[in-house]
């Protein structure tokens, strides 16, 4: 009988990777309906990570929290024994702006912090923080304040949100923190290496992508300079060029600094936390993917990690997308015996775009025929 493994990640704006798998799924048991087929959804570390860690186990706690522009949302994190999962997307991302309206200078991380507090409140001593999707650029600041911390200015009045209220920052007191960070691991997912501040650094590189214009960016560095001058006086270190500080507009740079946390590639972290390498040891195949298989999906995307797993432990492993635009030589090179297109399958785009899933469907019938044996 043979043992297939469903391993992709979302296909952004379009299907979930659980609903992904369940249309390969389909599509393998019409040609093999014996087949042995198990599914395990993965993620970077960005949206999806929590989905990824609820399909592998964990329980979803529901939590009201603060959106990025202060609005109440409905968010949850994940929890399995003394193991939480949180997803910065789910509560501080760009998905959560209301209308989907940038909001560049005034986003703020406090609810991703609200997340830690509840997770923590709820027995975790080790909490997992994917950081990918951020709408702000508040170096942290909200989140250390839903935290415990106290940033003022100088006449004693709390900091405006985001990263804009941080010029008028003139003090940082962390004796308030909450008391369940001294004896918890934190560990941040996180697949960049830039800055806090600079040219290469949270405002520069990623703030045009949160609606940040010229001025806005010149601004919003300024005010992570300041930060970073706060944050190491209170700290007696100075983590502003610590490599993935410009993460997630400067998150990664408050979780590293001022708690202490520790990074891991989001891949990885993922990977560990739903029993991937395992699973991909006892498989016969293995199938990955994401929207677009493309360049960016070499550096440290999901399914070309997936890929290097599989090739790791000698499983042969392929992947479906919405499109690809990598040659055979890069696929091959990735550990990626062939790779499915929605948009090849389909009539045309569109019908990729309005509905993949009997597309994935048929895919998963070829995949059962051509890698398998199916139909034989």
């Amino acid at each position: 009988m043979p043992r297939i493994l469903l391993a992709p990640d979302k296909f952004k704006g379009t299907l979930t990777a659980a609903e992904v798998a369940r249309h390969l799924s389909i599509g393998v048991r019409s040609v093999l309906p014996e087949a042995d087929v198990a599914v395990i959804p993965v993620a970077d570390g960005g949206d999806g990570t929590l989905a990824a860690a609820l399909a592998a186990g964990f329980t979803r706690v529901p939590v009201q929290a603060t959106g990025p522009t202060g609005v109440p949302c409905g968010s949850a994190y994940g929890l399995r024994g003394a193991e939480a999962v949180v997803e910065l997307a789910e509560v501080s991302g760009l998905a959560q702006l209301p209308d989907r309206r940038p909001a560049p200078l005034t986003a703020t991380s406090r609810g991703t912090g609200e997340l830690i507090a509840a997770a923590l409140d709820g027995g975790a001593r080790r909490v997992v923080v994917g950081i990918g999707g951020s709408a702000c650029t508040d170096g942290g600041a909200g989140l250390l304040q839903a935290l415990g911390a106290t940033i003022q200015t100088a006449t004693g009045s709390v900091v405006g949100a985001g990263g804009v209220g941080l010029l008028d920052a003139a003090s940082l007191d962390l004796s308030g923190l909450h008391p369940g960070l001294a004896g918890a691991e934190l560990v941040v997912a996180c697949d960049v290496d830039n800055p806090l501040t600079g040219s290469r650094g949270a405002a520069a590189v990623y703030g045009p992508q949160k609606g940040a214009g010229p001025a806005d960016v010149e601004l919003l560095d300024s005010a992570l300079t300041r930060w970073a001058d706060l944050v190491a006086r209170a700290t007696g270190a100075d983590r502003r060029d610590a490599p993935g500080a410009g993460a997630a507009g400067g998150v990664g740079f408050g979780l590293m600094a001022v708690l202490g946390a520790t990074t891991r590639p989001g891949a990885e972290l993922v990977f560990e936390l739903t029993g991937l390498p395992d699973a991909v040891a006892g498989a016969d195949l293995v199938v990955t993917g994401e929207g677009s298989l493309d360049a960016q999906t070499l550096h440290g995307k999901a399914p070309a990690a997936v890929a290097a797993l599989a090739r790791d432990k000698g499983v042969p492993a392929v992947a479906v997308a919405g499109q690809v635009t990598l040659t055979p030589d890069e696929l091959g090179a990735a550990g990626l015996h062939a790779a499915y297109a929605l948009v090849d399958e389909g009539a045309s785009r569109q019908e990729a775009l309005d509905a993949p899933g009997p597309l994935l469907e048929r895919i998963g019938a070829r995949i059962a025929r051509e890698h398998l044996g199916g139909g034989r």
